[in-house]
């Protein structure tokens, strides 16, 4: 007999046995002993001891997203994004999934369906365990310039997000935990509609060598810069600068933030968090010779990354309720790629560049080339360290 089938027989005759009298047990014994096959000592220990209580039902609804089965593909694909958040970790899974797919093995119809319908809280249930702490926060090294400060004009109102054109620029300082000496900064060039940002290392924050960072940029990205709008940094209000911009045939906008409002740069601040320092951290790069590699993965393998396979949330209006600022943002996030694409006001060549790139991009690569490309940098960061402080 199977134990499942002694276990029922346990049940059916258990009861009997209890509330019987002497005489009976004795028959209920017998009956017990010949349809299980047990020893009669082995029949008695299970009678006279309580049955075994089953495990208790799991409470709530039932498990639809077994952790065995989909946390490694979600982890994997979570990684490789550099940890997006549920929301538009969901918005970018059925891209992510195909280049999984290519590079592991098919995933089961019904699975890939199951992993398209997970909802964002569902994710963070299921990523609660891997998920990591930020390191800590870095300096601001904007210094006030003083020369154009009459010339610019600060930007009146919200920017313009609804048309491609609107550029904020900002400066990260790579200085650690003091701004004495020299050091590489990091240049954050960040378009407003389409949320399409560019990186670019410089050292010493000078003139020369900001404009011509942006003069090479404005001949790689896709799309026509039609305003621009900086801090009040020494970097950007110098009559170099002032002259790129505001002596072209075709007339561009030029504005700064008000002084010590950093909220009138925020989306280019906000690329400073998620394009800069999630990347390099927040050590100090005080070797002009480190410029050359960050620019390498700057202009390469990141802008592809984050451009072309990290969707974003763009906020729609703000509404006052109840002396509350409510902000209502767009339901289905979207990459840069994916915004400018939709946009009518870019050419069609450009766009059939950009869907000539998109498909030769392999998200899961540019992770693995990002990562040997951070691995040669810090290398060389420590290496020049190192020479640094030999005597």
């Amino acid at each position: 007999m199977s134990l499942s089938a002694k276990r029922e027989a346990l049940a059916r005759i258990h009861g009997r046995y209890q509330r019987a009298g002497r005489p009976h047990k004795s028959r209920i014994l017998d009956e017990f002993c010949a349809t299980c096959g047990y020893h009669r000592k082995a029949a008695l220990r299970l009678l006279n001891r309580p049955l075994p209580v089953p495990p208790a039902k799991r409470p709530g609804p039932k498990i639809l997203y077994d952790p065995v089965a989909v946390l490694p593909v979600l982890k994997a694909v979570w990684l490789a994004s550099d940890q997006l958040c549920s929301k538009l970790l969901k918005a970018a899974l059925p891209e992510w999934l195909e280049h999984y797919e290519r590079r592991s093995a098919p995933l089961p119809e019904a699975f890939r369906k199951k992993l398209w319908a997970i909802s964002p809280a569902q994710i963070d249930r299921l990523l609660g365990p891997v998920r990591v702490q930020h390191p800590k926060k870095g300096l601001s090294a904007t210094r006030p310039g003083t020369l154009l400060r009459h010339a610019v004009p600060t930007r009146s109102g919200p920017p313009d997000t609804t048309r491609p054109g609107s550029v904020e620029a900002d400066t990260v300082a790579h200085c650690d935990d003091t701004t004495e000496g020299d050091y590489v900064n990091s240049l954050t060039f960040t378009e407003l509609f389409s949320g399409w940002t560019e990186n670019r290392a410089v050292w010493n924050k000078s003139a020369d060598a900001v404009l011509r960072q942006l003069r090479e940029l404005e001949q790689v990205v896709p799309y026509a810069m039609q305003d621009f709008h900086t801090d009040n940094g020494g970097e950007f209000l110098n009559w170099a600068l002032h002259r790129h911009l505001t002596g072209r045939a075709a007339k561009l906008a030029w504005t700064r933030s008000r002084a010590y409002r950093k909220n009138d740069n925020a989306h280019c601040e906000q690329k400073n968090w998620t394009h800069v320092r999630q990347l390099f951290g927040h050590d100090r790069f005080g070797h002009p010779e480190l410029v050359p590699l960050m620019n390498e993965l700057y202009a390469q393998e990141w802008s592809q990354f984050t451009n072309h396979f990290k969707p974003t949330f763009k906020l729609v209006k703000r509404e006052k309720q109840n002396g509350k600022t409510k902000r209502i943002y767009e339901k289905q996030p979207q990459t840069p790629h994916q915004r400018l694409l939709a946009s009518p006001d870019i050419p069609e060549v450009t766009k059939a560049k950009l869907r000539a790139q998109h498909a030769e991009l392999d998200p899961f690569a540019l992770k693995k080339s990002i990562e040997v490309k951070l691995k040669k940098f810090f290398t060389a960061l420590g290496n020049l360290n190192r020479e640094a402080t030999m005597p």
